[in-house]
C-alpha cells in the first residue's frame, strides 16, 4: 500500500525535500547563489503550490527537491505529486520542518497518500523497486500522518477489490482482520439468522444473490465511554435488482459497499489513535441480484423497526439494508451515530462527485462535520432534512414507500426514509458520498476513495480525544 515510505535511517544521508512557501519564493531566491538562481530561472520555476524542481548536486546528480507549496487546509495536495515525480533515490523532509508540527503532518499524508498504489492483481513489473523511497522522521506529526494514511488506504483498497473477491463473507472477514490487529470484538448474524434475530429487511435483500446477506458488528473500547457508532452501506455490488441497471451504471457497482469501506477505514483510525470511545460498527453486507429469490417491485418488506415498506424500485435497496443496521444502532442511543453510503445519483447530481451531501437532525454535529471538513480539505455540505417532502415515501398499501413518485429532490428523499430509522438517536449524521475518483490528481489515484472520515475523525478526537 505505502512501500514507498521507510523510516528514517540517520545513514541513509537521504537528498533533502525542502519546501518553499508559494509567497515567500521571491525572498528565499534572493538569498540563492548565482548558480541556483540561473537554474531555476533555466527551468521556469515559480514556487507555486505543488510544483517541483529537482536541484543539482556538486556532482550533478539530485541535491536537492524543491517544493512549492501554501500553508492551508489543501497543502497535503502541494506534497502528493512528489513520489510519482522523484527519480530512483531515497527523500527526506528537511529538517527544519519538524518545527511546523501542522505542515508536517499534512506533507506527511500528501507524501503517504502520492504513492498509494493497487497493485493486487498486477503482474510485478520490475518498477516497484526502483521508486523513490521517502523517510520520514521519527515524530509525532508522521505517526499521526501515517494513522490517517492506513485508514484511507483501507478504505481505497477494500473499495478497489471487484466483487468477485469482495462479497459479504469477504466484508465480514476484513472487518474481522481489523479487529484481530485491534483487540475488538466482531461478530456476524448470516443468512437466514438474519429472520432468526429480526433483521427482515437485510435478509430480504440480500436472499437474491447465492452469497449469504450478514449483518457485520464490531465492537471495541470501554463499554463506560461514550458510544460512537458507525454504520457503513455494505452492498458488495448492486445489479439494480429486477429494475435492472444499463450496462453503463452497472460497471462500477463494486464500489456500491464504499460505505462499508468508509467506516472501517475510520474505525482503525480510531482504534489506532486509542481514543478513548465505546466503538460499534454495522455493516448490512448483502448483493443486490437477479433470481427467482430477489425481492420484486411492488412487494412489501418488514423491517426490524416494524415499519412496513412498500417496494417501489429494487434499485433504492441501500435504503433499505440500512434501515436495520440504523435501528438497531439507534436503540443504544448512542452519543455520535454517523452513516456512511455510496446512497443516491441525486447527491452527485445536486453537489458533485468530489462532496458528499450531509443531513442530520442535529445542528451542532452538522457544523462541526462542516467546518472540519473545510478545515482538513475534506468537504461535506449539509442539504435538509425537508420536512414537506416526508409524505412523499406515503404508500396505500404499506407504512412507507421506499422511493418518492416524483423524480426530484432525491437525496433529500432517501435521507428522509433513513430519518424514520434513525429516530431515538440524539445525534445523528447521514453522508450520502460517491467513495470513488474518477481520474487521477496527485495523491487521488482513479478509483477508490475515502471521502468524510478525515472530518469525521477529527471531529471525535477533538470531542472525545484525551
Amino acid at each position: 500500500m505505502y512501500d514507498h515510505i521507510i523510516a528514517n535511517d540517520p545513514s541513509a544521508n537521504p537528498i533533502t525535500i525542502s519546501p518553499i512557501a508559494e509567497s515567500g519564493f521571491e525572498s528565499w531566491l534572493a538569498q540563492q547563489p548565482d548558480a541556483t538562481k540561473s537554474w531555476i530561472a533555466a527551468n521556469s520555476f515559480e514556487g507555486k503550490r505543488g510544483t517541483q524542481l529537482l536541484l543539482p548536486g556538486k556532482d550533478g546528480a539530485v541535491g536537492s527537491v524543491l517544493v512549492g507549496y501554501v500553508d492551508d487546509a489543501k497543502a497535503i495536495w502541494d506534497f502528493a505529486g512528489l513520489p510519482n515525480a522523484l527519480p530512483a533515490g531515497t527523500y527526506a523532509l528537511s529538517d527544519d520542518l519538524t518545527e511546523k508540527d501542522d505542515l508536517y503532518e499534512k506533507a506527511a499524508l500528501g507524501l503517504y497518500l502520492g504513492g498509494y498504489r493497487f497493485d493486487r492483481y498486477r503482474k510485478d513489473d520490475g518498477k516497484k523497486d526502483k521508486r523513490a523511497k521517502i523517510a520520514l522522521h521519527d515524530i509525532e506529526a508522521a505517526k499521526r500522518a501515517e494513522n490517517i494514511a492506513r485508514g484511507i488506504g483501507l478504505a481505497r483498497d477494500l473499495i478497489n477489490v471487484p466483487a468477485n473477491d469482495m462479497g459479504p463473507a469477504e466484508l465480514e472477514e476484513a472487518a474481522r482482520g481489523l479487529g484481530a490487529e485491534f483487540g475488538a470484538n466482531v461478530s456476524a448474524i448470516v443468512g437466514m439468522d438474519l429472520l432468526a434475530q429480526n433483521y427482515p429487511a437485510i435478509h430480504t435483500v440480500g436472499h437474491g444473490s447465492d452469497r449469504d446477506p450478514r449483518l457485520i458488528d464490531l465492537t471495541w473500547g470501554d463499554e463506560s465511554a461514550p458510544k460512537i457508532t458507525l454504520v457503513g452501506k455494505g452492498v458488495c455490488f448492486d445489479t439494480g435488482g429486477y429494475d435492472l441497471k444499463p450496462s453503463s451504471n452497472m460497471l462500477l457497482m463494486k464500489k456500491d459497499m464504499g460505505g462499508s469501506a468508509q467506516v472501517l477505514g475510520l474505525a482503525r483510525m480510531i482504534m489506532a489513535a486509542d481514543l478513548p470511545v465505546r466503538l460499534r460498527v454495522l455493516i448490512p453486507a448483502v448483493e443486490n441480484m437477479v433470481s427467482g429469490r430477489a425481492y420484486r417491485p411492488s412487494d412489501i418488506l418488514q423491517t426490524r423497526k416494524g415499519i412496513t415498506v412498500e417496494v417501489g424500485n429494487t434499485d433504492a435497496e441501500g435504503r433499505i439494508v440500512l434501515s436495520d443496521a440504523l435501528t438497531e444502532a439507534a436503540s443504544e442511543d448512542p452519543d455520535m451515530l454517523l452513516d456512511f453510503a455510496t446512497l443516491t445519483g441525486a447527491a452527485r447530481v445536486a453537489l458533485g462527485l468530489g462532496l458528499p451531501a450531509l443531513f442530520s437532525n442535529d445542528d451542532d454535529l452538522a457544523n462541526g462535520l462542516m467546518e472540519t471538513g473545510m478545515t482538513e480539505n475534506d468537504p461535506l455540505w449539509r442539504l435538509p432534512l425537508w420536512d414537506d417532502y416526508r409524505s412523499q415515501l406515503d404508500s396505500k398499501a404499506a407504512d412507507m414507500n421506499n422511493i418518492s413518485g416524483s423524480p426530484f429532490g432525491g437525496a433529500i428523499i432517501a435521507a428522509l426514509f433513513l430519518d424514520r430509522f434513525a429516530e431515538g438517536a440524539k445525534s445523528w449524521a447521514h453522508i450520502d458520498l460517491m467513495a470513488w475518483n474518477p481520474s487521477d490528481r496527485p495523491g487521488r489515484p482513479t478509483g477508490g476513495e475515502a471521502q468524510g472520515i478525515r472530518a469525521a475523525f477529527k471531529l471525535i478526537k477533538d470531542r472525545y480525544g484525551k
